[in-house]
């Protein structure tokens, strides 16, 4: 068992000390342990700190170098170093921009210098936007719209968003498929809308480094509107033109954008080396398909990336080429070397990047070309490799990777001495592990020389070697690569792809591959003591490249010469084929013109007169025809034969006339660079014709009389030639405030809910505009119930100047009310002033419903209802009717009809039973008939407690139907406390009714339909009306609220005695029995109210 064991512990051993670094007792060269960060930006207004930090024996001593020149610190009043470290402090009070440099801290000791990174020192600086007066941006509804943003530039780059405000409110504009934040940080509108001109909007920047956000001054954008909206074909926004191309570095974040003007909206979509885009996890497609973002580029992201814009009026194209490259990264970084003399060893300083980075050497700082040579020292490639060495091979030594894109930089340091073995760990540790278990003794020692276990291996032979291939894109291929090696020794597998290690695997399968995966494959085989490896070539036939540069030359009558670049042809013999668009500018409608060898580059295309065509190249081999080249400038030879369509001309404001047309469509253009050309005159004068030409599909023109009128033409025009002109139409300039009122405005046939209205209408001048309407303004004025409180808002009704005569009528008016009316008459854009007022007054209706309907259980076996006034009495008010009927009793009941005088408002009824049910209906009568009836039915009443709670809650709403005072906290409270001292009695009662004593119980009722028992089972009660009672709890109706005809004036209550007031102002009668002043309702006789209140008294 011992001897399995031993082997182990010795590798594990051996494998620990070369994993330890050099004890701090032991003398060596200084290594760099911290330093600041290559961009480092700090705040002037504090302690600028630019960190290096150093171990070594002896301790280093550190100096600075400011742009490559020694910076003498001490001589430096406003910088300082630390004790014992490199450190640099600067307090730089005054002229901070001086230090604004690059740095590096140099530590030195006998043993060797040390070198830090190139540090590039920036001062932030607080970001400051310039004050300037951003004018109004004007622009038409439907057109594009770009608002700059141009923060400071930093340091670091900031972030920028847009807000919108509309006082006194502010939020972030939200990006849609209309609105975009560009990467620069600019707002795009592919058109705007007249909501755009809502809101001023503001660009804000945030710099991370101080977490500072700025603010640019708002811009107004204001947006003439129109009638209609001009539709327009789509056009890039950024970026512009038909390509562009983007390099990125490898692992840094890539964004592709692509934003359309365009009426409607262009949508955006993406294409890759003419494939449908395939978003994969590393990428996201954000902003409504407008961007793609990819966190971290690598070179699979390298291709054309083409995006199409598209509307119902065209479709545009850009194609943006990502190239990436990449700085220097490691493969292998030198690693310190510790070395006996005489001793062999080697410093590997491997890199890669795009362009690969060159290597150069260093000793102490000293470029290894001009330091003192020796014999043992040898630089091959990115090895440098030390023979027997000595003493004199103790230094620091610096590898530089570098490209145009970045460096690295790495210190290594060669120790050659003597030291004798030492136990760097703690010594006479106990161990304790499980039996049975595995177990790690660690330990760790250092000493100079190494003397480690040696052992014997058989060599890595490689029997099956990867064999090259050629092979079709789409299909699957595998590389075999075995192996035979010493079995004791473990061996790994690498693939390298052109020189990059790919997989860990032993055989390389590569499912459907493309032409990404062409190149030279190496499989490495490895262990601890041997290498070997083996290489093949894969060749992926594919389908070509598309041509490129397409040009139009020698253009003829029916002929025209098409030249291109041709594609790659990716391993297979292409041929070559032509497409054309023949008068169609839509996407997908090409249709194949001939095919040509493959060895063609131009060639003279035949085509018919007077035809617009546009062209395009395949190219095919054996594996397929590749994706279209980007079409050709479009040829034409006729001038525009289409009459722009819809020509009108509006008026937008008084003096000012707007022309507007339809727009060709593009196969209607017949040339490049289509225009309009407008042409206007007064009508009836003898001036000249006006012409102007623009590109847009509106023309306005300004110093216009009012709605004057205008002969207007449109003609088409391209760079071949003018179409021919459209018919002349009139157009007329804006219109400005009518300046006349109607006259004579009267009214006839005074109905109760609608009137004719008659007046004398205005001239033709004096409308300033094209006739629109007159309009009747109208509002109810007062009641003829002077008490009546109505409501004064203002309504309108339009009467079109169609009408045989000037009149009209006004419906849906309140009857019994007085109401004003006065008239204007209106153009398309004004009102013009108003006439004279006129009164008059509406006939009695038949009222609206009563209100406050109510249903009470006031004893076990009787329902007492009452009601209020209609909410409109529409009149006065000569009584009520009221219709009952039993719902669930088991015996059928007539419906029953009570007629009540116009002060009676309440009504009681004995039920069969406890468990009976009444629909009650009540109607308000004018002198015209019966209004409108408000049913209801009674809940279930059947137990005493019912009754008490019915009680109570009776009591809470019907102080919830007054004015005010329901609102108040401590009526409320009042209302419960008095319910609460009523249960308390009543069950003081009900305790001692069972004992056998009688008490009476008195309650009004206003109307008994049928006798009633006054005994009951458990005790006797007089169920009859005291009249005098009642009478001196709740007074006559000349106790009723009289209202004015101000909304605001103080009513009088009770006969003709002051009220008291509660201190909230609400009136203390208002709940205790007191009655409004209804003296001015036309009608005699007593009104008795019911409240609750008097229920509670009775039961008390």
């Amino acid at each position: 068992m011992g001897t399995l064991v031993e082997p182990a512990l010795l590798l594990l051993l051996w494998q620990s000390v070369w994993a330890l670094d050099i004890p701090l007792e032991v003398r060596q060269p200084p290594t760099i342990i911290k330093q600041s960060m290559k961009e480092h930006i700090v705040d002037p207004k504090d302690t600028m700190v630019i960190e290096c930090e150093a171990k070594g024996n002896p301790h280093p001593i550190f100096s600075w170098r400011r742009n490559g020149k020694y910076f003498n610190v001490a001589r430096d009043s406003q910088a300082s170093m630390r004790r014992r470290s490199g450190t640099l402090d600067i307090y730089a009070k005054n002229n901070p921009e001086q230090y604004e440099a690059e740095y590096q801290c140099i530590a030195s000791n006998e043993y060797g210098s040390a070198y830090s990174n190139k540090i590039r020192l920036q001062l932030y600086r607080a970001p400051v936007w310039p004050r300037e007066i951003l004018e109004p941006v004007v622009v038409s509804a439907g057109l594009p719209l770009v608002l700059s943003c141009d923060p400071p530039p930093g340091p670091p780059k900031p972030e920028t968003y847009w807000m919108s405000s509309s006082f006194p409110t502010m939020q972030a504009v939200r990006p849609d498929r209309r609105v975009s934040m560009g990467v620069n940080g600019d707002l795009y509108f592919s058109n705007v809308l007249i909501n755009d001109s809502v809101a001023d909007y503001c660009c804000n920047a945030r710099f991370p480094y101080k977490n500072v956000i700025q603010q640019k001054m708002p811009v107004v954008v204001k947006v003439l509107t129109t009638r209609t909206v001009a539709e327009a074909a789509p056009t890039w926004l950024s970026p512009t033109g038909s390509s562009s191309s983007i390099l990125v570095l490898q692992g840094e974040e890539l964004l592709l954008e692509c934003i359309a003007a365009g009426m409607p909206t262009p949508r955006i979509t993406w294409t890759k080396d003419g494939e449908d885009l395939a978003v994969t996890s590393r990428m996201k497609v954000k902003n409504f398909n407008k961007m793609i973002q990819i966190p971290k580029a690598s070179f699979d992201d390298v291709g054309e990336y083409t995006c199409a814009a598209t509307n119902r009026l065209g479709y545009i194209e850009h194609t943006i080429t990502v190239k990436v490259k990449a700085a220097p990264f490691w493969l292998e970084k030198p690693t310190d070397l510790i070395l006996a003399p005489e001793e062999n060893g080697r410093l590997v300083c491997r890199s890669d990047g795009a362009p690969r980075p060159t290597i150069s050497w260093s000793i102490n700082g000293e470029p290894i070309e001009t330091a003192d040579p020796q014999p043992n020292r040898q630089v091959s490639g990115d090895t440098l490799i030390f023979r027997s060495v000595s003493a004199s091979n103790t230094a620091v030594y610096q590898c530089n990777a570098s490209n145009q894109f970045g460096y690295l930089l790495a210190n290594a340091f060669v120790n050659v001495l003597h030291a004798t073995p030492r136990i760097l760990g703690p010594r006479n540790e106990l161990t304790k592990v499980i039996e049975g278990s595995h177990a790690l003794l660690d330990c760790r020692y250092f000493g100079s020389p190494f003397f480690c276990h040696l052992s014997f291996s058989e060599p890595i032979i490689i029997v099956t070697k990867p064999q090259s291939m050629k092979v079709m894109r789409g299909t699957d291929v595998r590389l075999e690569c075995g192996v035979k090696a010493d079995i004791t020794t473990p061996v790994t597998t690498n693939w390298l792809k052109n020189k990059k290690i790919s997989l860990d695997e032993s055989n390389l399968v590569i499912t459907n591959v493309n032409r990404g995966d062409e190149g030279n494959y190496t499989c490495v085989i490895k262990n601890e003591l041997d290498q070997k490896s083996a290489s093949a070539h894969l060749m992926v036939m594919d389908r070509p490249n598309p041509p490129t540069n397409l040009e139009l030359s020698d253009p003829y009558e029916r002929t025209v010469r098409l030249s291109w670049v041709p594609g790659d042809s990716n391993h297979s013999p292409i041929t070559g084929k032509m497409q054309y668009d023949d008068d169609d500018w839509l996407p997908g409608k090409w249709r194949n013109l001939s095919t040509y060898p493959g060895t063609l580059n131009s060639v003279i295309l035949h085509l018919a007169p007077f035809s617009y065509y546009e062209f395009r190249v395949i190219a095919i081999n054996e594996i397929g025809a590749s994706r279209p080249s980007r079409p050709s400038t479009r040829f034409q030879t006729s001038a525009p034969d289409v009459i722009p369509k819809n020509l009108k001309g509006v008026g937008t404001w008084r003096n000012n006339m707007e022309i507007s047309w339809e727009p060709l469509t593009y196969r209607e253009w017949n040339g490049p660079k289509l225009k309009y050309l407008v042409w206007w005159r007064r009508r009836d004068s003898r001036e000249e014709w006006k012409n102007a030409t623009t590109k847009w599909l509106k023309y306005y023109i300004y110093d216009a009389d009012t709605f004057t009128p205008y002969e207007l033409k449109v003609q088409a025009v391209n760079d071949f030639g003018m179409g021919p002109e459209s018919p002349v139409v009139i157009g007329y300039s804006g219109e400005d405030r009518p300046i006349a009122a109607p006259l004579n405005l009267r009214v006839s046939d005074i109905e109760s809910t609608q009137v004719t209205v008659h007046w004398d209408t205005v001239t033709r001048g004096s409308i300033m505009g094209e006739l629109k309407e007159y309009k009747v303004y109208y509002w109810r004025d007062s009641s003829q119930l002077r008490w009546h409180w109505v409501n004064r808002a203002m309504k309108s009704k339009s009467f079109p100047d169609d009408v045989p005569e000037p009149s009209g009528t006004v419906t849906n008016l309140i009857p019994y009310s007085n109401y004003k009316m006065y008239i204007v008459v209106a153009n398309n854009r004004y009102e013009g002033p108003p006439s004279n007022s006129i009164h008059f007054s509406t006939p009695e209706g038949v009222p609206s419903a009563p209100t406050s309907f109510r249903i009470q259980q006031r004893h076990l076996d009787s329902i007492y209802v009452d009601w209020d006034l209609p909410a409109e009495p529409n009149g006065i008010i000569t009584g009520y009717s009221l219709k009952y009927q039993t719902v669930n009793a088991t015996r059928g009941e007539e419906l029953r009809v009570e007629e009540f005088p116009p002060n009676t408002t309440s009504f009681s009824i004995r039920r069969y039973d406890r468990y009976t049910r009444y629909r009650f209906s009540v109607a308000a009568r004018t002198r015209l008939g019966l209004g409108e009836w408000h049913t209801e039915e009674s809940p279930h009443y059947t137990t005493e407690s019912n009754l008490l709670l019915s009680l109570c809650i009776n009591t809470i709403a019907y102080a919830q139907d007054q004015v005010d005072i329901t609102t108040q906290g401590w009526f409320i409270g009042i209302m419960c406390a008095v319910a609460l001292i009523v249960l308390i009695l009543l069950i003081v009662c009900f305790i001692k009714r069972s004992r056998g004593g009688k008490y009476p119980v008195r309650e009004k009722k206003d109307i008994s339909l049928e006798p009633v028992d006054d005994k009951d089972q458990e005790g006797s009660f007089d169920y009859r009306e005291e009249e005098r009672g009642l009478q001196r709890g709740q007074p006559s109706i000349e106790a009723m609220m009289k209202r004015s005809d101000s909304d605001d004036s103080l009513v009088e209550y009770g006969e003709g005695g002051e009220i008291p007031f509660n201190e909230d102002g609400s009136f203390i009668g208002q709940y205790t029995g007191t009655r409004r002043d209804v003296r001015e309702l036309d009608f005699g006789g007593s009104l008795e109210l019911h409240s609750p209140m008097n229920t509670i008294y009775s039961l008390a």
